[in-house]
């Protein structure tokens, strides 16, 4: 069963702040920035926040987290996936520009991001011009 947490108690607010400032030490140390999407930045943050209080450590939230048979009383995850992980800094992010997770990238991968997000934009707004021309 998985474990609850409370995400209104103060101990998880305090946890939260602990990792935005973690995740902002990791950009400023690594010279990436955070991806464009707010809602996966915020998402993962949650997760590693949530993680550390359930587990001691921020492992990355879009891996399992189970016992480690190993150490009693401890736990492991997937390629032992702790942010940030041996995969994104050696292979994820030189390679592809961006993390498992999309919170890091490269700043010039954030940059193609945002300019394939406006001409999403872009697209839906003429598409809707269209549609109601028609109509």
């Amino acid at each position: 069963m998985m474990q609850q947490l409370d995400m209104n108690s103060e101990e998880f607010k305090t946890e939260l702040q602990k990792t935005e400032k973690f995740t902002d030490k990791v950009c400023e140390s690594q010279g990436w920035v955070y991806g464009a999407n707010e809602d996966v930045n915020e998402g993962v943050i949650m997760g590693l926040a949530r993680h550390k209080l359930l587990f001691g450590k921020r492992f990355c939230p879009c891996f399992m987290v189970e016992p480690d048979p190993q150490k009693e009383g401890k736990f492991k995850s997937t390629d032992d996936r702790i942010c940030p992980c041996k995969p994104a800094i050696e292979k994820e992010i030189p390679e592809t520009g961006i993390c498992h997770c999309q919170i890091f990238c490269t700043p010039e991968y954030k940059e193609e991001q945002l300019k394939e997000m406006a001409a999403k934009e872009k697209a839906k707004e003429e598409l809707a011009k269209v549609s109601k021309k028609e109509a």
